[in-house]
């Protein structure tokens, strides 16, 4: 998977390893490996049939689901979003899905990455400028994605109602129903990734105290080591219980630790927010 990462994504090591919470020497050192048993035993370019072929396919989904993340939060450069990749990994998402009619974790990573992409044009100002969610200009969302994302969503629970882990993330609603969805993908897809997104759906749906609650456990997590949004996330609540001094200092932090400018400079912004009126 790494290597397919750096050979089809393009991505830089660096890049690879932050995808996995991982050291760039640990993604070099998979990556040599890779190239050998590649080499050694002489494995044949041919499309897998039977079980391993959903074996496969799972690793080719999370590959086009770290290229769009990649893209659309870009995590090292000067600029916020790297539209380009967003667009690549849509492309292979639509390829795929017209391979694989009947995968409904195929529509599932689709959905996903299209009503995701429909937010571009409002992620950034007119200066580069981050612009959260919650602040952004919902008419210049792009209806077209969005209707295919759903399209693409209701193919998904029509082939599988029981909703795999990227269907799961596509289908989000209210802040309440997305902190259930977080509930479930803890429980088939556990990562401390997954714990500090349910955090922030928890800190929406039921209070900053809860979301806390859930960020305080992950503070010690070695995977999370450096990680910027686990400080930016836990910044987020202290602010909304008015705890700014705390607030302040965990902004700084975040901002210390990410490879984008952008993010950087937002970040900074938010810890001078934190000073008392």
């Amino acid at each position: 998977m790494t290597l397919t990462l750096k050979l089809l994504g393009g991505l830089t090591n660096a890049e690879v390893a932050r995808a996995f919470l991982a050291t760039e020497t640990t993604i070099q050192q998979r990556i040599v490996r890779a190239k050998r048993t590649l080499a050694d035993k002489k494995i044949p370019y041919e499309v897998p049939t039977g079980p391993e072929l959903s074996v496969r396919l799972a690793s080719v989904l999370e590959v086009i689901y770290l290229i769009f993340n990649e893209g659309y939060s870009a995590t090292a450069g000067d600029d916020w979003m790297r539209p380009a990749l967003c667009e690549d990994a849509q492309r292979l998402g639509r390829v795929l899905a017209g391979l694989a009619p009947n995968e409904p974790e195929v529509h599932g990573l689709l959905a996903l990455m299209e009503i995701q992409a429909s937010r571009s044009a409002a992620r950034v100002g007119p200066k580069g400028e981050p612009i959260l969610l919650m602040d952004q200009d919902r008419r210049r969302w792009n209806q077209l994605l969005i209707q295919r994302g759903l399209n693409a969503l209701a193919r998904a629970e029509q082939l599988n109602p029981a909703r795999g882990p990227y269907t799961l993330q596509a289908a989000d609603t209210d802040w309440q129903r997305i902190a259930e969805i977080y509930d479930e993908l803890a429980a088939i897809m556990p990562s401390p990734i997954v714990d500090l997104n349910r955090a922030v759906a928890y800190g929406m749906a039921f209070g900053p105290e809860r979301g806390l609650i859930i960020v305080e456990s992950l503070m010690d997590h070695p995977q999370l080591a450096g990680y910027p949004y686990l400080p930016g996330v836990r910044a987020d609540l202290l602010f909304k219980l008015n705890r700014l001094a705390e607030a302040k200092t965990e902004f700084e932090r975040a901002a210390a630790l990410t490879k984008n400018a952008s993010q950087r400079a937002l970040l900074l912004e938010k810890a001078e927010s934190c000073r008392p009126a």
